[in-house]
């Protein structure tokens, strides 16, 4: 029997625009979701191949008493230092892109219809022409948004962050508005979820209309 060409989708947007739960709610609907984040904690676990790298070019400091990362600490270093974080960047950008192409081909050879890729940096690396999904030949590249005005709210009450430092997280990547411009389609999640999950729908509807249509005969 026929069957159609996997469908390569790329999932981004800001901190505190929903990424996350629309990606939760493709993967309920059957997609293959993969998240670069979760690889980036695969990859910075006790073991994990980016972990010594990272103890070698931040210092030890960065590594707790139980070998584990200090997240926390790390984080609060490169979202103040550019120079920092793109030296993070040069450490984990391959790593996650050579784990993300073959975690594609796995999905592809099971027959998925729909993979989508997560990645929160996405459009900033194919901007610079780096990043962990640079490479990767996407068929979509859908952005969630919210306005920043809205990050900056939803971060403050997620992580309980002052407004200064959830600013600076937010300000740290690409502006959302940016974002929006450069996306195939936009999901906008600056309201109810209930609106936002209706959007999703009939995306998820939309790429199954048309993975079928482009089934060989």
């Amino acid at each position: 029997m026929a069957t159609a060409r996997v469908r390569v989708v790329g999932l981004t947007g800001g901190i505190g625009t929903g990424k996350s739960r629309v990606a939760e709610l493709l993967r309920q609907l059957g997609a293959a979701v993969e998240c670069s984040d979760l690889i980036v904690r695969e990859l910075q676990a006790p073991g994990g191949r980016a972990l010594s790298a990272i103890a070698q070019t931040f210092g030890a400091e960065y590594i707790g008493p139980d070998g584990a990362l200090d997240r926390a600490k790390l984080g609060a270093l490169v979202f103040k230092d550019p120079e920092a974080r793109v030296k993070l960047n040069l450490i984990i950008h391959p790593l996650v892109f050579a784990e993300l192409t073959e975690r594609l081909k796995k999905h592809a050879e099971a027959g998925a219809p729909v993979v989508v890729l997560d990645i929160p940096l996405l459009l900033e690396g194919r901007r610079a022409g780096r990043g962990s999904g640079a490479g990767i030949p996407f068929d979509e590249i859908v952005v969630v948004y919210a306005s920043e005005p809205t990050q900056i709210e939803r971060v403050m009450t997620r992580d309980g962050l002052s407004r200064s430092d959830a600013e600076l997280r937010v300000r740290a990547q690409l502006s959302i508005e940016e974002k929006r411009a450069m996306a195939d389609t936009v999901v906008d999640n600056s309201g109810a979820w209930e609106s936002t999950a209706r959007q999703v729908r009939e995306l998820w509807a939309r790429w199954l209309r048309e993975s079928a249509a482009s089934a060989p005969t």
